[in-house]
């Protein structure tokens, strides 16, 4: 009889144990690396990755630098009656320059989730659990399946959060606790096609985002390049490239 009552309790004791584990992860609110708080701005270096070859088969690329801002400009209600933001995107060379309005988005915070409109595309950014390894469909508001779609790149991204609570190093800054989110990782048929015999169609696909807490967004990748056969209408590469790497912020 004591045998069985030391299993059962040794047992329970475990059981609570796991549950305290499991509670922990849903601690962090997805409000802590995205803080919605009108006035908040974090200021970006822009590497914007352009092709120069439109056409070819050989993939040459340059980069143009600028600096960005985001500035949480106001609160509202949108068309679903839920508490919103505006987000303006201010724009310049380096920092000798004004600020200028480049366009404005929009973030929502559901309570579980950060949903991020930009030019009138909806992406679920993070969610909760917070804990590595959890996976959800970032990309299910934008239309990705028609023929018609000029978003079809954006189809069966699985975000995924590679990296929970790690310090990291950007740059000169160093901050004590990240998220990644790693969004996507695709390539599709061969790579290099300075080989005749490798002249099919073919595309990459790379996303990753980084979050700070407290903070927010602190560095993303994207990169995105489509190659077209010489057979068709419109042969060669294009695409385009942007990586954000956070200078400032308040």
């Amino acid at each position: 009889m004591r045998t069985f009552i030391f299993i059962l309790v040794a047992s329970f004791t475990i059981f609570l144990s796991a549950c305290k584990k499991t509670d922990s992860f849903n601690l962090q609110p997805v409000s802590d690396y995205y803080p919605l708080t009108v006035g908040k701005y974090i200021t970006y270096d822009l590497d914007s990755i352009v092709f120069t070859n439109y056409g070819a088969t050989l993939l040459t690329q340059d980069t143009f630098h600028y600096q960005i801002q985001y500035v949480v400009d106001g609160q509202f209600l949108d068309n679903l009656n839920r508490t919103a933001y505006r987000i303006v995107r201010n724009i310049r060379p380096d920092s000798t320059f004004q600020w200028a309005v480049d366009h404005t988005a929009m973030a929502v915070n559901t309570g579980n989730s950060i949903e991020f409109t930009e030019d009138n595309l909806k992406y679920i950014k993070l969610v909760e659990p917070i804990q590595n390894n959890y996976s959800w469909s970032g990309n299910s508001y934008i239309e990705t399946t028609s023929l018609i779609s000029t978003q079809q790149y954006l189809i069966g991204w699985n975000y995924t959060y590679d990296s929970v609570n790690v310090p990291i190093t950007l740059g000169s800054l160093t901050i004590d606790s990240t998220i990644d989110v790693a969004e996507t990782n695709q390539q599709i048929g061969p790579q290099d096609h300075t080989d005749p015999d490798n002249d099919y169609y073919s595309s990459t696909t790379y996303s990753d985002e980084k979050y700070a807490k407290g903070i927010g967004l602190i560095y993303r990748n994207f990169y995105y390049d489509i190659y077209q056969p010489t057979t068709t209408q419109h042969p060669g590469y294009t695409g385009y490239g942007v990586i954000l790497t956070m200078i400032d912020h308040n």
